[in-house]
């Protein structure tokens, strides 16, 4: 059935077809939260999130939806601020512990393998909850250069070229798509990550809000 019928009330029990409806509901609330878009470029990663203005009386900057994680990578969210803010504190640990174990810093892939490994852990036990978010992780490593890759709610990871989540995910993923990643300019993809956030905040349900475009990227030493 759609809904769960007593079989969403435990994080740890499957429901007869197979569900995890915890999962499921974690996943709605990224859907409710802003749009976050990720590009990799063939000379770096850009990554950009649709912040909505919930009061005229908030600090403008204040309550980012992107974090440093290493001097090479960093983290978009979508979803629920305080689940992104742990999510990414967990993140900076493992960069920091990788660094003091093999004197060098995380590979991306690693790091979202780590993440999506620490994430899935969060859908296996009653005492606990899944995370409200998803989580973009974009970086450039020594030798592999860009990489880009998404964490859900499930905690599955995968690498992409482009790569969106949140409200307005349906409409950015179309304009993704109609680019020519990953072998666009570091500077094409920061233009079109602007261009792209303005679209999927045009067609989403906040769109009568005003909101703040914030933006990062990481690009390929010279």
């Amino acid at each position: 059935t759609s809904i769960g019928t007593g079989y969403d009330l435990s994080n740890s029990v499957f429901s007869p077809d197979g569900r995890n409806f915890q999962v499921e509901y974690a996943t709605k609330a990224v859907e409710n939260g802003g749009t976050a878009i990720g590009l990799r470029c063939k000379d770096g990663v850009v990554l950009a999130v649709e912040k909505l203005i919930q009061s005229k009386l908030l600090i403008p900057g204040s309550n980012k939806r992107i974090a440093t994680v290493d001097r090479h990578v960093g983290i978009a969210c979508s979803g629920l601020i305080p689940d992104a803010r742990h999510f990414t504190s967990r993140a900076r640990n493992e960069a920091s512990s990788w660094r003091k174990q093999y004197h060098g810093p995380i590979p991306v892939s690693s790091l979202a393998d780590l993440m999506g490994q620490y994430t899935q852990a969060y859908t296996l036990y009653s005492s606990v909850r899944p995370f409200g978010v998803t989580s973009i992780i974009g970086g450039v490593d020594e030798e592999g250069g860009p990489s880009l890759w998404m964490v859900e709610p499930s905690g599955v990871s995968w690498g992409y070229f482009g790569a969106a989540t949140g409200r307005g995910r349906q409409a950015a993923k179309a304009e993704l798509e109609k680019l020519d990643l990953p072998n666009i300019t570091l500077e094409e993809g920061v233009k079109h990550a602007a261009r792209i956030i303005l679209v999927a905040h045009g067609d989403n349900s906040g769109k009568d809000k005003d909101f703040e475009l914030e933006m990062t990227w990481v690009r390929l030493d010279k």
